[in-house]
């Protein structure tokens, strides 16, 4: 049974794979940790998602509340 997170990663990666290559290259979301501030672009998403990172479920939590999965 599919649970929540692997949805959030398929919707992902179906939206990746559809994006132009020069669309992957955009910001599409900031990390606050803590002290500092982290851009994150389509291309560093996909990594952080396909290596299942700690910081992949908070990409995909804003990913899905900004409405881009």
């Amino acid at each position: 049974m599919p649970t929540q997170e692997n949805n959030k990663r398929e919707n992902f990666l179906k939206a990746y794979a559809n994006l132009p290559l020069n669309t992957r290259k955009e910001v599409i979301l900031i990390l606050d940790l803590g002290e500092k501030k982290q851009p994150i672009t389509w291309e560093v998403a996909y990594l952080e998602i396909r290596n299942n990172t700690q910081e992949s479920k908070r990409i995909l939590e804003k990913l899905e509340k900004l409405g881009l999965i």
